[in-house]
């Protein structure tokens, strides 16, 4: 599925062997590891994450958005499906990026468009408070419901 807006195309895609002929799984992996600044996580969670949304197994799934400027990668989601709808959201949007040259440009507020479009359900994101993103959540109808606590286990 292709969706034009503003001569940016969005790409879904659901497996693996849904990307496009000049998109990768590596290409996307860079682009997010590149894009994602100081909030990025390795190489091999970002696989991970695109593992998981292209799962087959019952409660998992999920599918990446690409944004494409004449082919040239803009934009990337990765939307992991949750599987527990019934006491936390549907979805997890888990990475977007925007490409940095490309940013103010509105492609984040497409792609979150496109994500809201093509989720069935709830979505959350994490997002840290000094994130500028933060803004373009807010915007597009997110809202702070919980706070989020972690205990991290020593290693």
């Amino acid at each position: 599925m292709c969706v034009v807006i503003q001569m940016v195309s969005i790409e879904k895609i659901e497996t693996n062997d849904g990307f496009p002929n000049h998109l990768t799984e590596e290409k996307i992996i860079d682009f997010l590891y590149n894009h994602l600044d100081k909030y990025k996580d390795s190489r091999q969670a970002i696989k991970k994450a695109i593992t998981y949304a292209f799962s087959k197994e019952p409660g998992k799934g999920g599918f990446l958005l690409a944004a494409l400027k004449d082919e040239t990668l803009v934009g990337v989601v990765v939307v992991n499906n949750t599987g527990m709808g019934e006491y936390i959201p549907h979805h997890i949007l888990v990475y977007i990026a925007v490409n940095r040259t490309r940013r103010g440009q509105g492609i984040g507020k497409k792609l979150m468009r496109e994500v809201k479009r093509q989720c069935s359900g709830d979505i959350a994101l994490h997002v840290e408070y000094d994130n500028p993103a933060k803004r373009l959540y807010e915007r597009c109808g997110f809202s702070s419901k919980y706070a989020e606590m972690r205990y991290e286990q020593e290693t």
